[in-house]
């Protein structure tokens, strides 16, 4: 089975990708050098971990990296508006300036859920480095916390996409692109 063929059309290409992750990563490494610690990425699982990584190898400054788990789509393709953390962080974020790194923003609820999160844990400023922004779907409008800033790597028209790490049924994630999803393939 060749995943490709269950592609419409490609928006991002691996060299589209690669060099707009090089320039997020250097905007937050000029946004956060003066740091006296190490700057903690979270990464939203699953779908950020091939954006994260190559985020983290581009950045410039030291960091700490863990993951955490938010659920809201199941095997569905859209969100169902009450995301849920189902695996927390290992590290402590208190006092800690957080990047959450997060595949796509789309409905915003996942993504103020997480932020509300962090701030209970401590964190003292929280920023969104979003892969993907849907802003034409968004429901909450998330704050947020404490001059943390929003990074977008591209704005998504609204498709159902996949590929660099996002999926459908766990599917598609490897596909070094990010393309369009045929819909014969999610209806």
């Amino acid at each position: 089975m060749s995943l490709d063929s269950h592609i419409e059309s490609v928006l991002w290409t691996p060299d589209q990708i690669a060099a707009r992750v090089s320039e997020l990563a250097a905007q937050i490494s000029a946004d956060h050098s003066p740091l006296s610690e190490p700057l903690a990425l979270v990464g939203v699982a699953t779908g950020a971990f091939l954006f994260l990584a190559d985020l983290a190898r581009c950045l410039r400054l030291p960091v700490t990296v863990d993951f955490i788990r938010a659920e809201s789509y199941g095997s569905g393709t859209v969100s169902n508006g009450s995301p849920r953390i189902s695996s927390d962080l290992k590290l402590d974020v208190s006092g800690r300036h957080v990047v959450l790194v997060e595949d796509i923003v789309d409905s915003g609820s996942t993504i103020a859920c997480l932020i509300a999160h962090l701030e209970a844990k401590g964190a003292s400023s929280v920023s969104v480095c979003a892969f993907l922004d849907k802003p034409s779907r968004r429901k909450v409008h998330f704050q947020l916390l404490n001059k943390g800033k929003f990074y977008r790597g591209f704005e998504c028209p609204d498709y159902f996409v996949v590929g660099y790490g996002m999926d459908f049924a766990e599917l598609y994630r490897n596909l070094p692109y990010v393309g369009v999803l045929k819909p014969e393939h999610y209806k």
